[in-house]
């Protein structure tokens, strides 16, 4: 079960075409709610974080940051009122998330030097323990709306816009579900694993708000 989230990883840059990211996994080692956000309950173990601990923070970091413009035409731009509000309350959510994403990924840094050199992330973590960059940042992977998705939904209007932005945020919900799930399974900090549990819990609540926004008559 160690490898299920680097196989998402992996397959993720793959479905995109990004093969310089791809290539990039190939050197990692093989470990890989409620609408107003999770709540960590546990702080990060010194000693218990392990490469899927940092691996999945690495992607959910860039996994939030790729929503957010989505989420600003939406509540900017969105036909039904329903849609417009959903996006500005998960827009509150994934800025609330990002920032506890980023301090869980500060505090891990300074317990990988528990980890052997070998263990650690190629490009992710230098010997200090410090974040360097992050090898997802940039790459489009599933879930993740590209360059060009985003400027087609700037020309739709009406009901198109509100189809076309629906299905962008299902796709990154259900991917950040996947992958949250995945390191439920494989990774071993608690605290970390804490939080991906209260994000899995967020997205389901999440996922539920945008079929009821779905449902509703426009």
């Amino acid at each position: 079960m160690l490898l299920a989230l680097a196989a998402v990883l992996m397959g993720g840059c793959l479905a995109r075409g990004d093969s310089e990211s791809a290539a990039r996994h190939a050197h990692h080692v093989p470990a890989p709610t409620k609408a107003d956000g999770p709540r960590i309950a546990h702080p990060v173990t010194s000693g218990s974080v392990n490469p899927t601990d940092v691996a999945w923070l690495q992607l959910m970091i860039p996994m939030d940051e790729r929503v957010l413009p989505l989420l600003d035409l939406g509540a900017s731009r969105g036909h039904a009122p329903a849609v417009g509000q959903l996006a500005g309350r998960l827009r509150a959510a994934h800025v609330a998330e990002l920032a506890r994403l980023r301090a869980a990924l500060n505090v891990t840094a300074l317990h990988t030097t528990d980890l052997p050199a070998t263990d650690l992330p190629a490009t992710g973590l230098p010997a200090t323990g410090l974040p360097a960059d992050n090898p997802h940042a940039g790459h489009d992977m599933p879930g993740m709306i590209t360059a060009a998705e985003l400027a087609r939904l700037r020309t739709a209007e009406g009901p198109a816009f509100d189809t076309l932005f629906n299905g962008h945020l299902r796709a990154h919900l259900r991917q950040s579900r996947s992958v949250t799930r995945s390191e439920q399974i494989s990774g071993a900090d608690p605290g970390i694993k804490a939080l991906a549990a209260a994000i899995e819990r967020t997205r389901t609540t999440q996922l539920s708000a945008l079929a009821a926004v779905e449902r509703s008559p426009s």
